[in-house]
């Protein structure tokens, strides 16, 4: 990925996809966006919180990290790509269900099956 294009993703859509999935949740539920650090080293969004107790569906606490696919960013920097990123955050509160299907994440508990989960490689497909 070309550094501009990671330092622009950094400053101007992962912060927005971090607002958009902390505004799914009760203030209880933190997001925060870790930068891009070079090959190897993809911009995360990390979702976090403690456990509710006695809700705990799952032994670990809420603590996940998301990384999406280099040619994706690259696209959201044509001229569709602000389109495509609106279409995208509107869909995230869908897409977090379906991973709480797919996976062992409990969003309402704040608790998960492993200690750190990681959903890399994402598209910003609606």
């Amino acid at each position: 990925m070309r550094p501009e294009n990671a330092a622009r993703f950094d400053q101007q859509f992962a912060p927005r996809i971090a607002e958009a999935i902390a505004a799914c949740f009760a203030a209880t539920v933190h997001t925060e966006v870790l930068p891009y650090g070079g090959p190897g080293h993809p911009t995360r969004v990390r979702i976090y919180a403690a456990p509710l107790d006695k809700l705990g569906h799952y032994p670990h606490p809420l603590n996940l990290y998301l990384t999406w696919d280099s040619d994706e960013i690259e696209r959201l920097m044509d001229a569709q790509g602000q389109t495509r990123f609106a279409r995208y955050l509107a869909a995230l509160p869908r897409k977090l269900s379906a991973w709480t299907h797919a996976r062992e994440l409990d969003f309402l508990s704040h608790t998960q099956g492993e200690p750190v989960a990681l959903i890399g490689g994402l598209d910003f497909e609606s």
